[in-house]
């Protein structure tokens, strides 16, 4: 009867121990932290991708969009840091495939794209909003992630990100609803 009642003792301490090194080791913990790791990554390798994305643009407005969201990606690498500080792990990334593709999508429809058009604000468009979306599902998974791990003050910081991402989503939106859509379908093909 009393190794069941030091067993039980023992279980109850590790689950009121938040940031035990028991908890640690579940598998679900392992997999969490290893998506934040492929998400810092993304968010570091955006850092560096959305200067050019900007530069590439003709759209003043959509500049500015490009350029107010780099600023806040920036925040967000940070926010990533002070969860992992939360978790007590070493913020470091783990290569995200998905990003590394996403921008590299970027990249070709500023390649094969007509410089100073309507129609390549359109594609940088289209291809931020991919990049959106796979970082709305990401922060998504982390957030409810978080919680289920019982890691709710994670999981608040997960959820403002998201909330940000979902934000520019609809900026962009708006970008091309507004003008730049209307101003693409007016452009003729060049002849060459």
């Amino acid at each position: 009867m009393e190794k069941t009642s030091k067993k039980t003792t023992g279980t109850t301490k590790k689950r009121t121990s938040a940031y035990s090194k028991e908890e640690n080791n579940s598998m679900l913990q392992e997999l969490f932290i290893e998506e934040l790791r492929d998400i810092y990554w993304a968010e570091k390798h955006l850092v560096k991708a959305l200067p050019k994305m900007e530069k590439a643009t003709s759209s003043e407005k959509l500049a500015e969009a490009f350029a107010d969201h780099l600023a806040v990606t920036q925040e967000q690498v940070s926010r990533l840091e002070q969860v992992f500080e939360l978790m007590g792990e070493k913020a470091r990334g783990k290569k995200c495939d998905a990003m590394e593709g996403l921008v590299k999508e970027a990249e070709s429809v500023i390649e094969d794209t007509e410089e100073g058009t309507s129609t390549r604000d359109v594609a940088l468009i289209i291809a931020a909003q991919k990049v959106e979306h796979y970082e709305i599902a990401a922060y998504g998974g982390l957030a409810t992630l978080a919680k289920t791990l019982g890691k709710n003050d994670v999981a608040q910081l997960l959820a403002q990100t998201l909330d940000e991402e979902k934000e520019t989503d609809e900026l962009l939106t708006q970008l091309a609803e507004n003008n730049i859509n209307q101003s693409a379908s007016q452009e003729e093909m060049q002849e060459g």
